[in-house]
């Protein structure tokens, strides 16, 4: 500019200035019509993960209502926070609102397909939920108990199997649940069981038979079968069966105690006492050998006898009400009036408070 200065004219300096002048205002321009970072519009963020640890320790306790409006005051703040789904999900499933539970383990599952634990809990809302056929998919793709459920999933699933009828595939999931060959014996006697626990009992009988056929020494197939005939009142085949127990597990307590049951039915006293004895003898823990002892001792009108057997299991479980009532009835026959007046109160005292529950 200095070598300039001297060189320009009066209208050349003037052109110059005006040069200038429009130089900067169209930088003025151009700068203004530059998008402002502070202004321009923000990249999508992902949704924030909350701090759920106060949710989790009012479920811990029990305390689900409040657990799920704190959950709900979350979502209130931000529905789309991460993993709230998943928590509401579970605190309604941990509080048996399985239609809500199955409501937002649906979203979870959407949000995260490759979150297992969202996809085993909505399995097991279905399952609880009085769906499993909806549940049956899910379960399969995962395997693993996870601790907030509260069940084996394994186990669910062979449930689902049975409500479903595919016998076949719950017995290879109780195979998968105690780690024995689909095909063994063992899967077939564990299938039996829970077939027998759900009350499918021509099917139960089946599978135990199937077990029995492939190992006829398999401890508590003979069991299983005894009291499946017994459940049927079938007795005559029941105590065969228990016999065959015995003579392959002579120490198993509670084989005694159900042979017991069925002599009991068919008025056999004599022999029912003697088993009984010997159940006690082997497991002294248990209260039903006591009790069935009561009755069986009444019976042969050997009451005082009778009355020592009722005490103990009273002692044992003392919130028991046909105990009591049998304990009532045995005092009656020695003579203790009001000993029996005390325990047949209390026994209709207890059989009132179970049926308000």
């Amino acid at each position: 500019m200095r070598m300039l200065k001297g060189k320009l004219s009066g209208p050349m300096k003037k052109n110059v200035a005006n040069l200038l002048l429009a130089i900067l205002a169209l930088s003025a321009i151009s700068a203004a019509q530059q998008p402002d970072a502070a202004s321009s519009p923000a990249a999508p963020k992902p949704a924030a993960t909350a701090d759920f640890t106060q949710a989790r320790k009012l479920m811990q306790e029990g305390k689900l209502d409040d657990a799920i409006a704190q959950l709900h005051a979350v979502e209130a703040q931000d529905p789309a926070a991460k993993g709230l789904a998943l928590e509401l999900g579970t605190a309604y499933y941990r509080k048996n609102d399985f239609p809500q539970a199955i409501e937002y383990l649906k979203k979870a599952n959407t949000a995260d397909p490759a979150n297992d634990e969202a996809v085993q809990m909505l399995g097991l809302a279905y399952f609880r939920g009085g769906h499993p056929a909806d549940a049956i998919p899910l379960l399969e793709k995962v395997q693993t108990w996870y601790p907030r459920a509260n069940v084996d999933a394994a186990y669910v699933l062979g449930i689902a199997y049975i409500q479903t009828k595919n016998y076949d595939q719950a017995r290879k999931s109780f195979a998968t649940m105690f780690a024995v060959p689909a095909d063994s014996a063992a899967a077939y006697l564990f299938t039996a069981r829970m077939l027998l626990r759900q009350e499918y009992d021509p099917v139960a009988e089946e599978y135990a038979q199937k077990a029995a056929t492939l190992d006829p020494k398999l401890p508590l197939v003979h069991f299983l079968l005894g009291e499946l005939y017994l459940y049927k009142s079938r007795v005559p085949e029941a105590i065969a069966e228990f016999e065959k127990e015995i003579a392959l597990n002579p120490a198993h307590a509670a084989t005694y105690y159900k042979l017991a049951d069925a002599y009991s039915r068919v008025q056999k006293y004599d022999e029912a006492d003697r088993l009984l004895q010997k159940s006690i003898w082997l497991d002294s823990t248990s209260t039903g050998p006591f009790i069935l002892r009561g009755k069986v001792l009444e019976k042969k009108g050997e009451f005082d006898l009778a009355v020592l057997a009722l005490q103990r299991a009273a002692t044992m479980d003392p919130n028991n009400p046909m105990t009591h009532q049998l304990l009532g009835q045995a005092y009656r026959n020695v003579g203790k009036k009001d000993d029996a007046e005390r325990e047949l109160k209390l026994a209709e005292k207890l059989q009132n408070s179970q049926t308000l529950r």
